[in-house]
């Protein structure tokens, strides 16, 4: 009996240890699974990771809203600009249009006068006679290469205004490149849209006596040894219109028809363009010519003003050291006018 308990006893055991090892081995099978399958989510972070260092960053293209021209006519559509210039930024005044211009006139014709009055507004930059510079005006390609220049806002003058120029320009005078080259100017004024603002002097013996005496001034240099071509004093007009020129009555018809062809011309290979004509004795009397000028060039309309002084003043005789015989060269002819008219 006792044998066969006993029996019966280490049969039990060996039953029990039969079922705990499989039991054991799937926890190996397991814990080695699951060793494994860590080990494979690290490498695969790693490679993920190194993946992510090889991209290259995104670039995010900003795409400027291209400004508008809005209530405007058609046909005004073409005059309206919106320059980005190189040199700054126009910050909150990008999308306000600018209006190219250009002064062209003729020497002692009133221009260098009538370019402070514009200045004086706020709104319009006229970058004075950078043609003058020989190197701008050697062919067609430096002219527009300037012309470029300025209409792109990237000439800067004493002029310049800030990034809210309404009206921008310049003054060039007919016989600096303009004439040699005028085809392919006017040309380009149309395309580009730039409007043209003709300045002359309606009496050419005045004009004629303004250049003899600036000439003298720029050899003799009265007025402390420096030439100036403009005053801003009483006391220094007084001393350059001191100085009296004597006329070449010889050459004296001759001359004034130069002139009238020069401006006849200009206003021919330029009347194409979107213009105006304007002559400096209408502007000294009448000051509503401002307005117009304002309205050509669609600013608001302000009081212009200017601190030059005009310094030749009074009758042409008075001014002329040969007056009798210039006089009677042009008694009986088409200038015999100019004796009279004033400015």
């Amino acid at each position: 009996m006792a044998n066969g308990l006993g029996s019966f006893g280490n049969e039990g055991s060996i039953g029990r240890t039969t079922k705990t090892a499989p039991m054991l081995l799937r926890v190996m099978v397991l814990f080695v699974m699951a060793l494994l399958g860590i080990y494979t989510c690290i490498v695969r972070l790693k490679q993920f990771a190194g993946q992510l260092t090889e991209v290259s960053p995104v670039t995010v293209q900003v795409v400027e809203r291209p400004c508008e021209s809005i209530n405007i006519k058609p046909s005004e559509k073409m005059y309206l600009h919106f320059p980005k210039p190189r040199a700054f930024s126009r910050d909150e005044c990008a999308c306000n249009p600018v209006r190219y211009f250009a002064i062209l006139s003729t020497q002692r014709s009133g221009s260098g006068w009538f370019e402070t009055l514009l200045n004086s507004h706020p709104n319009i930059t006229s970058n004075g006679e950078i043609f003058s510079v020989k190197p701008r005006r050697s062919n067609v390609s430096t002219i527009f290469a300037t012309l470029d220049q300025v209409y792109n806002l990237d000439m800067r003058t004493s002029a310049s205004k800030n990034e809210c120029t309404a009206a921008v320009g310049l003054k060039w005078m007919v016989n600096q490149g303009l004439m040699q080259h005028h085809e392919e100017i006017a040309e380009y004024f149309k395309k580009r849209g730039v409007s043209v603002i003709f300045l002359f002097r309606r009496n050419l013996l005045r004009r004629m006596i303004s250049i003899l005496a600036n000439t003298y001034d720029h050899d003799v240099k009265p007025l402390n040894g420096t030439h100036k071509s403009h005053v801003h004093s009483t006391h220094e007009a007084e001393v350059l219109a001191s100085f009296k020129p004597a006329i070449n009555t010889a050459t004296l018809i001759n001359d004034l028809k130069q002139v009238d062809q020069l401006v006849l011309n200009s206003l021919q290979y330029f009347n194409g363009t979107r213009h105006i004509i304007l002559y400096y004795e209408d502007i000294v009397k009448n000051r509503n010519k401002l307005v117009d000028i304002q309205d050509f060039l669609k600013v608001p309309h302000r009081e212009l003003t200017s601190q030059q002084v005009k310094i030749h003043k009074g009758p042409v005789s008075s001014q002329i050291d040969n007056w009798d015989e210039v006089k009677n060269a042009l008694q009986g002819t088409q200038y015999e006018r100019f004796l009279l008219q004033d400015y």
